[in-house]
This record gives structure tokens, C-alpha cells and sequence, in this order.
């Protein structure tokens, strides 16, 4: 599934889709900005965070189901 898919005129005047991002994507992107804005005094590795923000996404996903 994609997030924020759009419909482009092209200079022909035909249309195509642009598709977006996955919708996946944008779950952990979401879940990245959560981690990084919050002032508990965690800390995270880069690894850890995009590791953890993509499980945070999967579980989303599955609950979409």
C-alpha cells in the first residue's frame, strides 16, 4: 500500500500516478520522529532506532489486517 499517492499531468496532457511512498515507510518514519523528539534522557543508536522504528511500522501494518 503507498501513502499519498498523486496524479500527474504530463507535458503530452496525459496523466500518470506518481505512487508515493510505502505506506511502511511512513509508519517508521513516523515512529523515527516519535523517538528522536522525546525527552526521556534514551538514547539510541542509529541502528537501534531504525531497527525498532521498522518494527514499530510491521506492527502497525499487521494491525491494519
Amino acid at each position: 500500500m503507498k501513502a499519498f499517492p498523486i496524479l500527474v499531468e504530463n507535458p503530452d496532457k496525459s496523466f500518470s500516478c506518481n505512487q508515493g511512498m510505502d505506506l511502511r515507510d511512513y509508519f517508521a518514519a513516523k515512529a523515527m520522529q516519535g523517538m528522536l523528539s522525546e525527552n526521556s534522557g534514551i538514547r539510541y543508536t542509529t541502528n537501534e532506532l531504525v531497527v525498532f522504528a521498522y518494527k514499530v511500522a510491521d506492527a502497525m501494518m499487521e494491525a491494519r489486517k
